[in-house]
């Protein structure tokens, strides 16, 4: 059965356990991941790239079948699909017994594909098709974000986000964030600020800065800053992004310290990690302890109260702060 991505509220009311997300647009798979299925669910969410399920097929379906009465709720997201799950996924079906949420992430799949084939036409599996995203959907993601976050944009400034989101959500949304920490210590944004917040689209963001930072990558650190003109928005953006994911950093480091299985707290945290983003805060869960962390966020916390009050010197301030672990 096909549901199309707009048509996302159908999901919620499917009796379906298996679900096929396939295409190219990465940003909508994790919006409907994150959305419909990880937003306030409550268990275990395990992930697994084909080849890991290809190599242990026998025990992965076990392990998928049997279920104690006291083993918690369970999501399963598989990806890099290919077809070479189809066996797999029609082994499953043919027991009936499933109970277990799958959700099966692809790239492009043809449509003479076993794999698609089979998700279309049984009714009792749900399969989404992704394509890129157009002006009107890129603008529906700014409109949800606005309200979510309880922000005005002038069409102006959506239409210039847009523009420079090259028709990436991903991008769209880590420039929103951008506006949304600097509408902290600015109320009324302009088409100014877009301009000078997403300057760095085509160098390094201030999110790969921020990641390198808390990575301990020190040469990557120090290319980025050489290779950068920040201007005084720039700085007050860098601070809350540096601040945002401290205090993230600060949550995995407090469930690592009573869980010191590290992919398994970053597998199961909420609100769920991008896929692209575990391996880099992986490094940075085990390149601070708790305790610098929590120094780390009162130091940034003085910094901030220090750039505003010497705006002038606030790029000195934060180059400064950035380059001396």
């Amino acid at each position: 059965m096909i549901i199309k991505s707009f048509e996302l509220e159908k999901l919620k009311s499917s009796n379906s356990n298996i679900h096929l997300i396939f295409g190219k647009n990465d940003g909508i798979k994790e919006d409907i991941i994150s959305t419909i299925y990880l937003k306030d669910f409550v268990g275990e969410i395990l992930k697994y790239d084909e080849t890991e399920i290809l190599n242990s097929k026998d025990e992965f379906i076990s392990n998928l079948l049997t279920r104690s009465l006291f083993e918690s709720n369970k999501i399963i997201i598989i990806s890099r699909a290919t077809e070479k799950l189809y066996p797999i996924i029609n082994d499953i079906l043919e027991r009936k017994k499933l109970q277990t949420k799958i959700i099966i992430k692809s790239s492009n799949l043809e449509k003479k594909s076993k794999l698609r084939s089979v998700f279309e036409k049984d009714k009792t599996l749900v399969c989404t098709p992704v394509y890129e995203d157009d002006v009107r959907a890129l603008n529906q993601v700014i409109n949800n974000f606005l309200r979510d976050q309880k922000l005005n944009l002038s069409q102006e400034i959506k239409n210039l986000l847009i523009e420079r989101s090259k028709g990436d959500r991903i991008n769209l949304k880590n420039e929103l964030l951008k506006l949304k920490f600097l509408s902290i210590t600015k109320h009324k944004l302009t088409t100014e600020d877009v301009f000078k917040l997403t300057n760095l689209a085509d160098n390094y963001s201030v999110f790969e800065l921020s990641d390198n930072y808390l990575a301990k990558n020190y040469k990557k650190v120090s290319n980025i800053l050489n290779e950068n003109n920040y201007s005084s928005e720039d700085c007050i953006v860098i601070i809350r992004t540096l601040l945002s994911k401290s205090k993230r950093l600060l949550k995995i480091r407090n469930e690592i310290d009573n869980n010191p299985n590290i992919d398994q707290v970053i597998s199961n945290f909420k609100p769920p990690l991008f896929w692209k983003e575990k391996d880099i805060v992986k490094k940075q869960a085990q390149s601070w302890s708790t305790d610098e962390v929590k120094e780390m966020i009162y130091k940034v916390n003085d910094l901030e109260a220090l750039v505003k009050k010497n705006a002038a010197n606030s790029v000195f301030f934060v180059s400064n702060f950035i380059s001396n672990y």
